[in-house]
């Protein structure tokens, strides 16, 4: 690496610093994720590109911090909506353009299986795929 590299690296390094931090908080983790989205459609996502070395750094950063601070993705599409329902503190009364209450109760109690119309409304609901009830 050139002098001319590493001086023009240390004219911008307050702009490229941030991109090669873990994040700390949920905000520097979403302004993260933004930055490596505007990095792969600028050529990141092609390994030969020159941008390739810093969207996979800025990748790994954005899985450290989703390794310590996400919840894995339950195992089944009851598991997800259980999930769902507690940590957006909705019961089963809440859910009622989705089904009524007491087909919720048959789904959570494994007495009834999802149908097309329930995922539909599910995903809109909760703002998910609806392959997270697909499991």
């Amino acid at each position: 690496m050139g002098a001319i590299a590493v001086k023009t690296a240390m004219e911008h390094w307050c702009y490229v610093a941030p991109l090669l931090l873990l994040p700390q908080t949920e905000d520097d983790y979403n302004a993260l994720v933004e930055a490596l989205d505007t990095v792969l459609d600028a050529g990141g996502a092609d390994e030969n590109h020159p941008l390739a070395t810093l969207a996979d750094r800025m990748a790994d950063l954005v899985a450290q911090y989703e390794d310590a601070h996400v919840p894995p993705i339950p195992a089944t599409g009851i598991d997800a909506l259980k999930f769902l329902m507690e940590s957006h503190d909705v019961g089963q009364a809440d859910l009622t353009e989705i089904a009524s209450q007491g087909v919720i109760s048959e789904l959570l109690n494994g007495k009834r299986d999802l149908n097309v119309r329930h995922i539909r409304a599910l995903s809109e609901r909760f703002g998910v795929p609806a392959q997270v009830f697909l499991r």
